[in-house]
């Protein structure tokens, strides 16, 4: 399977991206030349993470069918400071609510996305140290 991005130059840093049928603009910011226009590349990289990480969550919780009100992924990532600067340390905090949550199940969901289904993390495992943390409540 090949996955395939376009991104055409509009003015100064910033790109028009056709993705999947979906377009958007992504810019640096101003100090960078930029305008602000839309995302930076390396946040859309971690922006990949948490919704392929989470919809993995999803799938596996709704399989158990473990029930949750609300859930939300936070990732944060620590650039290094020669150039190329890339992210080497990656933390992703899973985030869940909800009167019926079961710790067991969603510890087992998150290291099963980690460990086995999620794509984007087994790409930046190759290049950064990823930790995350589960809280529910």
């Amino acid at each position: 399977m090949k996955h395939e991005t376009k991104a055409a130059w509009q003015k100064k840093m910033s790109f028009d991206v056709e993705l999947d049928g979906h377009r958007f603009v992504i810019d640096a910011a101003k100090e960078h030349g930029g305008e602000n226009r839309g995302p930076k590349p390396k946040g859309l990289v971690l922006a990949g993470l948490a919704g392929c990480t989470g919809m993995d969550v999803v799938s596996i919780l709704e399989k158990m069918r473990m029930k949750w009100d609300s859930f939300s992924v936070d990732v944060e990532g620590e650039l290094t400071e020669d150039h190329p600067r890339f992210y080497d340390r990656i933390k992703i905090v899973y985030t869940f609510t909800g009167p019926e949550l079961d710790q067991k199940k969603v510890d087992k969901a998150v290291r099963l996305s980690q460990e086995s289904y999620c794509g984007v993390s087994a790409m930046l495992k190759h290049a950064a140290e990823i930790s995350h943390e589960v809280r529910l409540n």
